[in-house]
């Protein structure tokens, strides 16, 4: 009768051991490098130029940290990617548009996904702001998210963007495997 007892309460113990190291292991959130985001626009304007790269690089600045903060994805340093980034940059004129490089970089950082961003510019006052996320193992696209914004300036820029996390967010509450 001991020994039942005893056998009882090592699996129980066992069975929440289990538990416990697959939520926590599900509470980890999924490695991602954000790639630099590319622009498209018909009519550039030169005397916009600088305003426009500020942009891209403010937008992607302002996802990869709300997706880090909100526990959405651990965001990592594209820093061991860059070499190659150079490369492919020299063969594609945008990485939005590559899926091959797109997993090859997400591979060089490290990460198991990788967002590739882009803008489209329309006109000064219509613009649309895409986030692509695939899977490095399979290069599945896992999530694409666009939102429209009106204006091009700082503010319609960080603001589509923040709607844009907080609405993968509200999906991810709902639906855990969202985005992965």
């Amino acid at each position: 009768m001991k020994k039942a007892g005893v056998s009882i309460v090592l699996r129980g113990l066992l069975a929440l051991c289990l538990v416990c190291a697959f939520v926590s292991v599900r509470a980890a959130p999924a490695t991602l490098v954000v790639l630099d985001f590319d622009l498209l626009e018909d009519h550039p304007d030169p005397s916009r130029a600088a305003d426009q790269q500020r942009r891209l690089e403010r937008v992607r600045t302002v996802f990869a940290d709300a997706v880090a903060a909100r526990g959405l994805y651990r965001v990592v340093d594209p820093a061991p990617a860059q070499a190659l980034l150079a490369e492919l940059r020299r063969q594609q004129e945008f990485m939005h548009r590559c899926a091959s490089c797109q997993v090859a970089l997400g591979r060089a950082a490290g990460a198991r996904l990788v967002a590739a961003g882009w803008v489209q510019k329309v006109s000064n006052l219509i613009l649309n702001i895409n986030i692509q996320i695939r899977d490095v193992e399979t290069g599945r696209v896992v999530l694409t998210k666009s939102v429209d914004i009106r204006g091009n300036t700082d503010r319609s820029w960080e603001r589509g963007m923040s709607f844009m996390v907080r609405d993968i967010a509200t999906r991810r509450e709902a639906n855990p495997a969202y985005g992965l």
